[in-house]
This record gives C-alpha cells, structure tokens and sequence, in this order.
C-alpha cells in the first residue's frame, strides 16, 4: 500500500511532495525522505522540493500541534495511536524549553511526539512555527544537498 502511495505522490510531482511531506510531518507513519529522492532522481529542481517538501512537513507539524492543543490524551493514544510513553519521552525531552524545541520536530517518531506535546502545553504558537519551519528546512535542505553528493 505504502509503493501505490508512494507512486501516486511521484506523479504530482511537486504537490506530491507537499502532500507526503504533510504526511510524515503528522503523526501518519510516512517517508517523505523517500519521495523528495525519487523526484529528485526524476529531475525535479531542487529548491522548490525543499519549499514545498517544508511547508507540507510544517503544515503536519501544526496539525499535530492543533490536536495536541485539544489536550484529550485518551482520543490521542486511542486514535492516534501515539503512546502515552513517547509523549512522555518528548515532554522529557523538551525539559522545560518550550516551544524552541519545535525545532527538533524532524526527529524520526519523537518529531511527532514533540509537536502535540507543544500544543498540550500551549506552547508560544508563534515561536513553535518558527523553531519547527527552521528544523525542517535544514532537514529537507541537508537531505537534498547529500543526494546531490552521492549522485
């Protein structure tokens, strides 16, 4: 199921970059590390992979933040199926700093912790979109530039 949705986000190219990104940027277990290769391996630019690859994963990022700010960590575990103890080892490793922790929401599995547990913690809306966007764009950045070394 995972290759047809893959395949299907090849062929929009860019705006199936948006939408992956979205994607893995929530708390729905995706790649969107491995759509922005095969777009760029099909000759897509660059640049706008990294635009619309960060908007969508901030995009994601917020919805999480929007849930999380629901504050129901029953619905949360239940339906999200997030675990108690990866929220709790976000929140531990946030330790007190807030919505600058947005920044490391490209974590792999923690990522998504962190942003409900900024919105369960009502953290500062403003600097949780900055931290998160300055994250992403260094991780779809990095990403791009390695590809671009090893090809």
């Amino acid at each position: 199921m995972i290759d047809f949705i893959t395949h299907l986000l090849l062929d929009y190219g860019y705006w199936g970059m948006l939408i992956a990104s979205f994607l893995a940027g929530s708390f729905f277990p995706f790649s969107s590390e491995a759509v922005m290769l095969g777009l760029l391996a099909g000759g897509l630019n660059p640049l706008p992979l990294v635009i619309y690859a960060s908007i969508g994963n901030v995009l994601g990022g917020m919805f999480n933040y929007a849930i999380g700010r629901q504050g129901n960590l029953v619905w949360i575990e239940k339906y999200l199926r997030v675990k108690k103890e990866s929220l709790d080892k976000a929140e531990r490793f946030m330790a007190g700093h807030g919505a600058w922790m947005g920044f490391f929401a490209f974590i792999p599995i923690l990522g998504s912790a962190i942003t409900i547990v900024l919105g369960l913690t009502r953290a500062n809306l403003f600097v949780s979109i900055l931290s998160i966007s300055l994250g992403k764009v260094m991780r779809y950045a990095l990403l791009v530039w390695g590809a671009d070394a090893v090809f």
